[in-house]
């Protein structure tokens, strides 16, 4: 199928420098006859670079530099030229209007690396990290999207495939010499293997929790008695006076919430209306809303001050609860193992507590793949449903055929993330490979 050959402005207004991303089966030919040079960009190689002008009806546009890229060898696969030009949105709307007229079409949203998914370029996983890696505010972001767009989710999705296609395999074999009363391997064995797909598989789902929320801005909720400083607090850990304080008790009544980069980790703190029994309807709610919040957070700062005693939360087992006495500059009460004291006011003891806060996200090792997409999450569940139940067969000693067609759905529901496929002949293919029988 033959597709056009596109442009767009790359980079974004306000630059010194703009480039124009040309790509496509005429990319060359199409900026040659508008770029004016020492040489043809025809007869460019790859990977080099060219000095020259833009001409466009019978005047100047601007002096570039021209980067040619030849196919395989670029970020879509196709021919690819990129225009680097001043930065006036004038000047790249007029080398955009001539790249159009010469035969361009303007790209669609994403096309570019629609047509490196398509190419081969990048799978679907690689894909969705480019615009993760391009919204990415946080060192921790940063980190995960660049990981996941160089293959790592691709590196240990092809680890569990691979085990798979053995699993299948075996199978296979089995079934076609089981009147022979040959065997290969062993139920047992089988089941091994199996586990060790559905522990990793458990493992990536586990991790969602912790790469949804790096990738959002970790959830933690400010917890309290009614002014004890949540307020205050909240608006110290961001910096700016988001919530209003005031000294009449019930002031805050619905969460407040904003996000904040500490330490290279996005969190996203709640202030919670004070937890006090209450015959007022609205302040009901928002206690009510309070607990709901200390539910979901993956942080909760449990904040008091001096003779007040600390709201009754249960935290759940994954949560991490941090216990703050606030208004320390008003007592003679010092940090202990257990507890920061703070004065929310005038900054006492914050970075301490920021300190606190950043060490209560799990560290992830350089080498972990984290799972930060809800889709990829809801293809490994469904994964995990499979692999569960060729375990549970195998155990049973349930005919292979059956099992066989769990394990294909297993494989087709991992291909769904990097956007691949199981076919017939890779399965025959990785029998004569690994299990070649007589040759």
């Amino acid at each position: 199928m033959k597709t056009s050959t596109i442009c767009a402005i790359a980079t974004a207004r306000g630059g010194a420098i703009g480039i124009i991303r040309v790509s496509g089966t005429e990319a060359v030919t199409i900026c040659d006859s508008i770029f004016h040079g020492r040489r043809s960009l025809c007869d460019a190689r790859g990977y080099s670079l060219h000095y020259g002008t833009i001409q466009y009806e019978a005047e100047t546009i601007d002096d570039v530099l021209v980067s040619v890229f030849r196919a395989p060898h670029s970020y879509t696969g196709e021919d690819c030229v990129e225009i680097s030009a001043h930065g006036s949105s004038f000047i790249l709307q007029k080398i955009c209007s001539a790249l159009i007229d010469a035969g361009c079409e303007p790209a669609r949203p994403g096309e570019y690396t629609q047509r490196a998914f398509l190419n081969g370029k990048l799978d679907l996983s690689q894909a969705e990290a480019v615009a993760d890696l391009i919204a990415s505010q946080t060192a921790s972001q940063h980190r995960i999207a660049l990981q996941q767009m160089r293959g790592g989710i691709s590196s240990k999705l092809a680890e569990l495939r691979e085990q798979l296609l053995k699993l299948t395999s075996l199978l296979e074999l089995e079934l076609d010499f089981s009147e022979e009363d040959v065997e290969f391997v062993s139920r047992k064995q089988l089941t091994m293997i199996a586990q060790e797909v559905h522990d990793e598989i458990t493992r990536l789902t586990h991790s969602f929790s912790t790469g949804n929320a790096i990738k959002n801005g970790v959830p933690v909720a400010i917890i309290g008695a009614p002014n004890v400083g949540k307020s205050t607090l909240l608006n110290a850990l961001l910096k700016e006076d988001r919530a209003i304080v005031s000294d009449i008790q019930g002031t805050t009544r619905d969460l407040i919430e904003d996000t904040v980069n500490i330490g290279g980790v996005l969190f996203r703190f709640i202030d919670t209306a004070g937890i006090r029994h209450t015959d007022d309807t609205i302040e009901k709610l928002g206690i009510e809303r309070s607990r709901l919040a200390a539910e979901k957070a993956q942080i909760i700062l449990l904040i008091t001050e001096e003779g007040v005693a600390f709201p009754d939360i249960k935290a759940k087992d994954e949560q991490k609860v941090i216990k703050i006495l606030n208004k320390c500059d008003l007592s003679s009460v010092v940090s202990s193992g257990n507890m920061i004291c703070i004065s929310a006011k005038k900054g006492g003891g914050l970075p301490q507590l920021e300190k606190a806060i950043v060490d209560a996200v799990p560290l992830q090792n350089d080498d972990e793949i984290l799972i930060t997409n809800i889709r990829h999450k809801q293809a490994l569940d469904i994964a995990l449903d499979d692999i569960n139940r060729v375990i549970s067969a195998l155990e049973q000693n349930i005919p292979g055929d059956l099992i066989a067609e769990d394990l294909r759905l297993c494989l087709s529901h991992l291909a769904e993330i990097t956007g691949g496929e199981i076919t017939t002949d890779e399965v025959l293919g990785n029998i004569f490979k690994n299990f070649c029988i007589g040759k």
